[in-house]
C-alpha cells in the first residue's frame, strides 16, 4: 500500500487546490473517502439525551457526500443510533434493518439476511461500511452472509434516491452505511475511550459481546481497537419448519420425518468473531488513519428439506473469513475553490467454504477486492455547494468444486460522478451525475468446458435533479426524478451450474444488455413540538430488467433459475410518524407509526418474485428520565401477488414489547435494554426469502442487551 503524506503547510494546501480540477477527473485507480465524517454524539443536539426527549432534534445524514440534515433531504433515508440501535441489533446487517420502513430481509437464516430495501435486493442494494464497499459475495446469492458488523456500528444509514448515485450505479435500490470508526474522526475528551455491549437472546441462545477502545496519543494521535464475538444454537421457532403447503406435499411423498421437523431450526447454528485496529492523526488541517479488520464466522445454511422423491436435500455450512486493510485522508483545504479533499481506500481478501455434513469442502469462493474513492468538496458560494469525484474497483472473484457454478471472472469499474446543490432557505435544489465504465471477463479453466466465456464492456450514464419547499414551519415537500443505468454482474452474465447454498441450478445470459430505470419520487416531512410525520412514494419503470426466473425445470436435482431481462415496474409508498398525547412532568407518552407497501410487475412474466407485502406497525411509549417501556403490534399482510412457480405467504402479526433502563440517569454511561420479540411464538415468514417454505423467523425472543459507554 502506498503512504499517504500529510502535511497542513498552506502553500501545500494551495498548491492542492490548483490541482483539484484535475483530480475530479483521473482515470486512475484512486483512494477516496466515501462520507464526512459521522458527527460525534452531541453535535446535532447537545442535550445528550435520548431522541425523545429532546423538543426537536437536526439529525445529520454523512452518507451521500454531503453532510445534511435529515428533513432537508429528497428521499427516503434511515437513521438508526443510539438505543434505537441497541434493540434493534441481531447477528446480521438484514434482520437489524429489518424494521425500517421500506426495509425487510432475504431471511436465510438468521445469520445470512441481507436487506431488501423498496422490494430490490443483491446487486440494488450496495452494503457500505465506513463509506466504502463491504467487499465480500453477499450480493451474489442469499446464503452469503455480509462481512458487515452491525454489533460494532455507532450508527447506520439507509439512503436512497439521487444521493445514492455516488456509490455506484448498483445502488439504484439503495445504500446501507454501516459506520463504526474503526479509523477515529476525533480525539477523545477522556484519556481512554471505552464502548461496550453484551447480549443474550433466548430464541438461538445467542451469546454477543462487542468492544471498542480510543486512546489518544500525543494530543492528536489517536489509537482505536475493537472486537466482537457471537455464538448461537439452532433458531426456536414457533412451528413447524415446512410451511403448511410443503409439509402436506412431504407427507403425501412419504416424507413423514421431514414433515414433523418442528419447534427449531436445524443447521442454524453459527459463531462468528471480528477484530480490528486502527490509528489516525487528526488536526484542523484534517486526518490521515488507517485500519486493519478480521472477520471469521461459521454458519449453517437452514436445510431445504426435500418433499418429492428425486430432490437433493442437504445441510450445508459456510466456513468464511475476511481480511481487510483500509486507509483514509482529508485535507481541509479552505480554499475559495475547493474546501476539502478527501481520500478512501480499502482492499479485502475474502474466502468463505461450502462445508458438506461430513466437514467435506464442496465449493470453495475466492474473491479479492479494491475499491477507491477520491472526493473534492467545492468551497460554499452563496447557495450553492457540491462535491465532484472519481471511484474505481476492481474484483477477481473465482468458484472452485464440483459445485461451482459460475466461472473465474474478474470485475472493474471507474466511475466520475458529481452532486450539486442550491440552498435558498426555503426552496432547496439538487442535481446529481454519473459515468460508470465497467468490464467484465470470464475464463473458465480447462476443466470447466459448461461455462460462458468472453469479456464485456459497459458504459453507464446516470442522473438525478429534484427540489424541495419549506410550506410552512417545519413542513417541507420535495420531488425528484432519476435515470440510472445499471451494467449487469458476472452472476447475471456468466453463471451455469449448480450452487449448494441455495439449491438452484443457476444459468445466466452473457449477452445482456444495460439494465436502465427511470425513476420518480415525492417526499413530505413535518415536525413540530409534540410531532413528526414523513411520507413518500415512489415510482420506477425498468427496461432491460435482470430477475431470476424459476422455470419449474429440475437439473443435476436442483430447481433451474434462468437470468432474464424484461421491462419492469415498481412503485410503492412508506410513511411514518409520532405523535405525543401527554407530557407527565419530564415524562411523555406517545405513540407511532409506520407502513410501507411494493408492487412489482415484469412484463411478459406478471409479477416480480420475492415482493414483501403491505405491512403495518404501530407502538405506543412511555418515556421517562430513568426509563423507557414501548409495546408494538407489527402486521404483514398475506402476499398472493406471486410469480410463475413462487408460493403465497401467509400473513402474519406480532406483538413486541421493550424495556430501556438508565439506572443512574442521561448523563451516565450504563443502558439496559430487555425487549420480548414475537411474544406469542407466531409462525411468521418473509416472502422476500428465497427459503422462507422452510425456514420460518425466529420464534418468542426474549433479549437483554447491557451497553456501555464512557
Amino acid at each position: 500500500m502506498a503512504t499517504i503524506y500529510y502535511h497542513t503547510d498552506s502553500r501545500l494546501r494551495r498548491s492542492l487546490l490548483g490541482a483539484g480540477a484535475a483530480l475530479s477527473v483521473l482515470l486512475v485507480p484512486v483512494a477516496a473517502l466515501a462520507q464526512d465524517a459521522a458527527p460525534p454524539p452531541g453535535d446535532a443536539d447537545q442535550t445528550g439525551e435520548p431522541a425523545f426527549h429532546r423538543e426537536k432534534s437536526t439529525e445529520i445524514v454523512v452518507t451521500g457526500g454531503l453532510r445534511n440534515a435529515r428533513q432537508d433531504m429528497l428521499s427516503g433515508v434511515a437513521v438508526v443510533q443510539a438505543e434505537a440501535l441497541t434493540q434493534a441489533l441481531r447477528p446480521s446487517i438484514g434482520e437489524t434493518l429489518a424494521h425500517t420502513p421500506g426495509a425487510s430481509a432475504t431471511s436465510f437464516g438468521p445469520t445470512a439476511s441481507r436487506p431488501v430495501l423498496r422490494g430490490l435486493q443483491g446487486e440494488r442494494v450496495r452494503l457500505l461500511t465506513d463509506g466504502l464497499g463491504a467487499i465480500d459475495v453477499s450480493n451474489t446469492s442469499a446464503d452469503h452472509a455480509a462481512v458487515v458488523n452491525p454489533l460494532l456500528a455507532e450508527r447506520i444509514e439507509v439512503l436512497r434516491g439521487p444521493q445514492s448515485l455516488l456509490y455506484g450505479s448498483s445502488a439504484i435500490g439503495g445504500v446501507v452505511n454501516v459506520i463504526d470508526r474503526r479509523i477515529p474522526v476525533t480525539v477523545p475528551d477522556e484519556a481512554i475511550h471505552v464502548g461496550a455491549l453484551a447480549t443474550y437472546g433466548s430464541a438461538a441462545n445467542e451469546r454477543s459481546v462487542a468492544g471498542a477502545v480510543d486512546v489518544p496519543v500525543a494530543g492528536r494521535w489517536v489509537i482505536h481497537v475493537d472486537g466482537s464475538y457471537t455464538k448461537t444454537d439452532d433458531l426456536k421457532i414457533g412451528d413447524y419448519a415446512l410451511s403448511p403447503a410443503l409439509r402436506a406435499e412431504a407427507l403425501a411423498s412419504g416424507f413423514a420425518d421431514n414433515a414433523a421437523v418442528r419447534g427449531k431450526l436445524p443447521n442454524s447454528a453459527s459463531e462468528t468473531w471480528a477484530a480490528g485496529a486502527g490509528a489516525a492523526y487528526i488536526d484542523e488541517g484534517g486526518s490521515i488513519g488507517i485500519s486493519y479488520g478480521h472477520y471469521d464466522s461459521l454458519y449453517g445454511i437452514p436445510v431445504r428439506y426435500a418433499t418429492q422423491p428425486g430432490q437433493e436435500q442437504e445441510a450445508p455450512r459456510i466456513s468464511l473469513r475476511q481480511d481487510r486493510v483500509d486507509a483514509r485522508a482529508e485535507i481541509n483545504a479552505g480554499g475559495d475553490v475547493i474546501d476539502k479533499i478527501a481520500l478512501r481506500l480499502g482492499y479485502a481478501d475474502y474466502s468463505h467454504f461450502e462445508l458438506e455434513e461430513d466437514g467435506a469442502i464442496g465449493t470453495a469462493f475466492y474473491n479479492k477486492g479494491l475499491e477507491g474513492r477520491l472526493e473534492l468538496t467545492q468551497a460554499k458560494r452563496g447557495a450553492w455547494r457540491g462535491v465532484t469525484g472519481a471511484q474505481f474497483f476492481a474484483r477477481d472473484f473465482d468458484v472452485v468444486g464440483d459445485e461451482a457454478f459460475l466461472p473465474k471472472n474478474k470485475t472493474q469499474q471507474l466511475g466520475l460522478f458529481t452532486l450539486q446543490q442550491l440552498d435558498y432557505g426555503a426552496l432547496k435544489v439538487e442535481a446529481g451525475a454519473r459515468f460508470e465504465h465497467s468490464t467484465v471477463s470470464a475464463a473458465p479453466g480447462v476443466d470447466q468446458p459448461q461455462f460462458f466465456t468472453g469479456e464485456r464492456r459497459f458504459d453507464a450514464f446516470s442522473g438525478s435533479f429534484g427540489a424541495s419547499y419549506a410550506l410552512a414551519p417545519g413542513w417541507r415537500f420535495g420531488v425528484n426524478a432519476s435515470r440510472t443505468e445499471r451494467a449487469p454482474s458476472a452472476e447475471e452474465l456468466f453463471a451455469n451450474g449448480p450452487h449448494a447454498g441455495t439449491e438452484a441450478f443457476e444459468i445466466g445470459d452473457p449477452g445482456f444488455k444495460s439494465e436502465r430505470a427511470w425513476s420518480v419520487e415525492a417526499i413530505l416531512r413535518g415536525s413540530g413540538d409534540n410531532y413528526t410525520f414523513e411520507a413518500s412514494a415512489y415510482h420506477s419503470w425498468f427496461s432491460n430488467f435482470i430477475y431470476q426466473d424459476l422455470t419449474g425445470a429440475i437439473e443435476d436435482g436442483l430447481p433451474v433459475y434462468q437470468f432474464r431481462q424484461a421491462d419492469a415496474r415498481y412503485y410503492g409508498f412508506e410513511a411514518q410518524g409520532s405523535f405525543v398525547l401527554a407530557r407527565i412532568g419530564d415524562a411523555k407518552l406517545g405513540v407511532d407509526a409506520l407502513a410501507d407497501y411494493v408492487h412489482a410487475t415484469i412484463e411478459g412474466s406478471g409479477p416480480a418474485p420475492r415482493i414483501p407485502p403491505l405491512r403495518v406497525l404501530g407502538g405506543v411509549s412511555y418515556k421517562a428520565r430513568i426509563f423507557d417501556l414501548r409495546g408494538e403490534v407489527e402486521h404483514v399482510t398475506a402476499q398472493n401477488r406471486i410469480s410463475p412457480f413462487e408460493t403465497r405467504t401467509p400473513g402474519f402479526t406480532l406483538v413486541n414489547a421493550e424495556l430501556n433502563v438508565r439506572p443512574w440517569g442521561l448523563d451516565h454511561p450504563l443502558t439496559l435494554a430487555l425487549s420480548a420479540n414475537n411474544i406469542f411464538n407466531v409462525d411468521a415468514r418473509r416472502h422476500a426469502s428465497v427459503l422462507k417454505d422452510y425456514a420460518p423467523l425466529a420464534g418468542r425472543d426474549i433479549r437483554v442487551t447491557a451497553r456501555v459507554n464512557f
